[in-house]
C-alpha cells in the first residue's frame, strides 16, 4: 500500500488549468487594471486610468428622478427588457449620434453593457482563430484582450499626425492577404484616441473609407470619446456618418454621462444587427433595463448638452495644466502629442528610457502610468507612455508632471554617469519610428 509523502506539496495552484478552453491562453490582465491598486492610493498623484470626472453631475437632481422613476415606473424599470435595448433609450441613441453626423434609424441600434461589449460581439461574430485584426499603432489595450480572447491575430497599422495611413493601409492588408491571411476587419478609435491622443482628419477619414471599399473591408469605428472635442466648437464627422455600409459604429454613455451605468450601443448594417442581437440575448438576454431607463429620463429631464460643454470645460483645464507641467518638467528629448480632445497625451521618453522599467521608480516617487507596451502587440512602445488627465484635478496633474519629470531627471542621470548614452532622438511617432512632428 502507497502512503502519501505527508512532506509533499501539490505545485499546481489551478487544479482546472487542463480544463480550459484553449481560447483562454490569449488572455491577461489588463495592464490598466493592475496599476488600480497601486494608483489607486491617495498619496499617488494617477496618470494611468481613463476614469472619467463625473463629480459635477446634477447627483442630487438625479437622485430625485431615480426616485421617481421607481415609484411611478419601477415594475417596468426593473423588470427584464428588449434584448435589443428599450425602444426610448435607441430613440436617444440616435439623437446622440446626430450631433456627429450619424442618420440612424432606432431598429439598427443594438444596446451592449458598455461599448467593451459591443466590440466583444462583433469580434465574435467576425473572427475565427488565427484570423488578422487591422489595429493603429498603438491601440486600445481594452481590445487587445478581446481579439486576444478570440485567438485573433493583431496587426498594427503606422499613425502620423492626421491618424492611421491609408498607403500603410492597403499595403498591409495585400500583404496579409498574399500571405494567405483572412483579414475580417480594421479596428480604430479616429476621436482622440486612446492612448496616442491623435484625431484623424476627415480627408484622411474619406481615404480610410475609400481604402476599406477597394479592398472590400469592414471598419469598426469605436467612438467613446467623439463629443469630448477642447478645441472646437463642432465634432468631427464620424467615419459612420460618411458610409453606413461598410462601418460598424461603437458609442457609450460612460464618458459623456456615467460610466457606472454601463451602456453602450453598436450601430451596424441590417444584416449584421440581426446576428448581433442574437449574440447579445446569448450573453445577456437582455442589456441593463434600469440604466437604459435611468439614461433616458436623463436626457429627458436635464440638459445634457449643456452637462457635456461643462465636461469639455472641465477636461480642458486638465489637458492645458498637463501640457504646461509636461513642457516645464520633461527633460531634452522627451516628447508628447497634444490631443484636441479626449482623456490622454501620449509621451516618448529619450532614447534608451525604458518607461516600463522605470514604471516601479515613478511608483516609488508617488506617481503611476500606463507603459507604452501595453498598448502594442509586437514589442513596440518601450519609451513610450500613456498619460490621462481625466481624473486628477489641475493642481494634482501639475504635481504628477514634476514628480514625474524628476524622476526622468534622476534617470537621465544614472545613464550619463555609468556611460550608457542617452541621445536626443528625433520627433517620433506613435509607432516608434521617425515622423513629422507630431508634439
Amino acid at each position: 500500500m502507497h502512503l502519501p509523502d505527508p512532506l509533499h506539496r501539490d505545485t499546481v495552484l489551478d487544479t482546472y488549468v487542463d480544463h480550459y478552453a484553449e481560447r483562454t491562453h490569449g488572455m491577461s490582465v489588463s495592464a490598466v487594471r493592475a496599476l488600480f491598486s497601486v494608483a489607486n492610493r491617495p498619496e499617488v498623484v494617477s496618470l494611468a486610468g481613463g476614469m472619467p470626472n463625473i463629480a459635477d453631475l446634477p447627483r442630487i437632481e438625479l437622485g430625485a428622478a431615480v426616485d421617481r422613476l421607481i415609484r411611478e415606473n419601477g415594475t417596468q424599470a426593473m423588470q427584464y427588457g428588449s434584448g435589443q435595448g428599450e425602444l426610448v433609450m435607441r430613440e436617444r441613441i440616435c439623437d446622440v449620434m446626430a450631433l456627429e453626423g450619424i442618420r440612424a434609424n432606432p431598429d439598427d441600434v443594438v444596446v451592449t453593457c458598455g461599448s467593451s461589449q459591443g466590440l466583444d460581439l462583433v469580434t465574435r461574430l467576425f473572427c475565427d482563430p488565427g484570423d488578422v485584426v487591422l489595429a493603429e499603432a498603438p491601440t486600445y489595450v481594452g481590445a487587445i484582450g478581446t481579439f486576444n480572447s478570440y485567438q485573433a491575430e493583431i496587426h498594427h497599422v503606422a499613425m502620423d499626425d492626421d491618424g492611421l495611413r491609408p498607403d500603410d493601409l492597403r499595403t498591409a492588408i495585400r500583404t496579409l492577404r498574399a500571405a494567405g491571411k483572412k483579414v475580417k476587419f480594421l479596428y480604430t478609435v479616429p476621436n482622440f484616441q486612446n492612448p496616442s491622443g491623435i484625431t484623424q482628419s476627415l480627408e484622411r477619414r474619406r481615404d480610410l473609407l475609400a481604402v476599406a471599399r477597394e479592398e472590400d473591408l469592414l471598419i469598426v469605428e469605436d467612438n467613446p470619446y467623439g463629443l469630448l472635442q477642447l478645441d472646437a466648437d463642432e465634432p468631427t464627422p464620424a467615419i459612420r456618418s460618411l458610409d453606413g455600409d461598410n462601418v460598424i459604429y461603437l458609442g457609450s454613455f460612460s464618458k459623456t454621462f456615467a460610466p457606472g451605468f454601463r451602456v453602450g450601443w453598436v450601430l451596424a448594417p441590417h444584416a449584421v444587427r440581426e446576428r448581433l442581437l442574437i449574440a447579445q440575448e446569448a450573453a445577456t438576454l437582455c442589456p441593463p433595463v434600469f440604466s437604459q431607463f435611468v439614461i433616458s429620463q436623463y436626457m429627458t429631464d436635464f440638459d445634457w448638452k449643456g452637462q457635456i460643454v461643462a465636461f469639455r470645460d472641465m477636461y480642458r483645464a486638465r489637458r492645458d495644466a498637463m501640457l504646461t507641467g509636461l513642457a516645464e518638467h520633461m527633460p531634452a528629448g522627451t516628447s508628447w502629442t497634444h490631443p484636441r480632445g479626449g482623456f490622454f497625451v501620449w509621451v516618448t521618453l529619450p532614447e534608451g528610457i525604458d518607461a516600463y522599467a522605470l514604471l516601479p521608480r515613478a511608483v516609488t516617487a508617488k506617481v503611476a502610468y500606463v507603459p507604452g507596451t501595453a498598448f502594442f502587440t509586437d514589442g513596440l512602445g518601450s519609451r513610450n507612455m500613456r498619460l490621462s488627465f481625466c481624473f486628477p484635478t489641475a493642481e494634482r496633474i501639475l504635481e504628477g508632471t514634476r514628480r514625474l519629470g524628476e524622476v526622468l531627471h534622476n534617470e537621465l542621470e544614472i545613464h550619463k554617469t555609468f556611460g550608457l548614452g542617452v541621445d536626443v532622438p528625433r520627433h517620433i511617432d506613435a509607432t516608434g519610428a521617425p515622423a513629422p512632428n507630431i508634439s
